[in-house]
């Protein structure tokens, strides 16, 4: 009874929310399959549609909010991604979002859940669901609501998959928000537009998102031996399993975040990581730079092409953290499906 209670006192506040500019469609949106709270947070700040500053544990915190991509709200600074462009939209989602949670009231509470555990994103972020108090969650709302896509570029939901692929079907046949066609179009002819071009990034993420789950399934077949450039964990067992099997290899998932010129003319190539852990590397020995290696690996950087890679080979320590030794393009392939296909890597 008491929970029923606060969902009723809550869908209230949400009615109340629509003399603030809350949307309407809001009350309506359908509920995300059970997701349990594991915490509870106080909203301090509404960043944007998809980001937002709470009070959690003691300690404030930035909360990036799982599998959803808000557009850019205008800031006046330069872009920071040619398909992420400020747009009116994204100015627009930001204060519908503030909207929404002001009308909880003064630093309202909301449930937090992560999937796969605690995890910061590279910029420090916490990584999670925000459940409303109503019991809604709020990532599957911005789908929903077409106020986000579908953001599976870092791996398809481990939760609610079928509820984001079923909400953002909805919200394109609807044409809500970023799938209407004339949202961010320039109402006067001849002046410019900033449009996101999900036409090309949504293809691009399901086959980053297809990668991901065969090497979800790998893993789990194999734990020692095919793991993640982002898994600190793993990469340490991985590690000792190289200390203590020499010769035999492990199969490394990776995506190359950045390259350093060395002294030595080497070239190291550091992969990405969550914001928590350190950076695998591999070094290219200066004899060998300019060759296919290289070039394969510049290339594999490039947006809407797919920049997961295999490599294969064995894992030491270094001065910098753990280092990857895989010589020869042969131990390096593109991860599979390729995307696009017309330029896939030769394995």
């Amino acid at each position: 009874m008491k929970l029923r209670a606060r969902a009723l006192a809550s869908a209230l506040v949400l009615l109340g929310a629509l003399g603030r500019g809350a949307s309407a469609q809001a009350l309506t949106a359908p509920l995300a399959p059970a997701i349990a709270s594991e915490a509870t947070a106080e909203v301090l700040r509404v960043v944007d549609g998809d980001t937002l500053d709470v009070l959690l544990d003691g300690e404030r915190r930035t909360l990036r909010l799982e599998s959803v991509d808000t557009e850019e709200k205008i800031t006046g600074r330069a872009d920071s991604s040619p398909s992420k462009p400020q747009t009116v939209f994204g100015q627009e989602t930001a204060t519908w979002a503030r909207d929404l949670f002001a009308a909880l009231g003064e630093r309202p509470k909301v449930g937090l859940a992560f999937p796969g555990g605690r995890h910061d994103d590279a910029f420090g972020r916490l990584l999670c669901h925000v459940i409303l108090p109503d019991g809604r969650d709020f990532n599957l709302l911005l789908v929903a609501e077409g106020k986000s896509p579908y953001f599976n570029k870092y791996g398809n939901s481990l939760v609610a998959h079928e509820a984001f692929v079923r909400a953002q079907g909805t919200a394109r046949e609807r044409s809500l928000g970023i799938w209407n066609p004339a949202t961010n179009r320039a109402k006067t002819p001849g002046l410019p537009s900033a449009v996101r071009p999900y036409e090309r990034l949504l293809p691009w993420w399901d086959a980053r998102a297809a990668a991901i789950d065969d090497f979800r399934e790998r893993a789990a077949r194999s734990p020692e031996r095919v793991v993640a450039a982002d898994d600190a964990g793993a990469l340490a067992c991985a590690l000792r399993f190289s200390q203590e099997h020499p010769g035999e290899r492990v199969a490394v998932f990776c995506a190359v975040e950045r390259f350093f010129e060395e002294p030595d003319g080497s070239l190291t190539a550091r992969m990405q990581a969550g914001g928590e852990h350190g950076h695998l590397r591999f070094s290219l020995p200066a004899g060998e730079r300019g060759g296919e290696l290289e070039r394969f690996l510049r290339a594999s950087t490039a947006e809407f092409r797919q920049n997961y890679l295999w490599a294969e080979g064995a894992l030491a320590s270094g001065e910098r953290g753990i280092v990857l030794i895989a010589p020869g393009r042969e131990r390096w392939r593109t991860a599979e499906p390729a995307y696009p296909r017309e330029s896939s890597s030769k394995r």
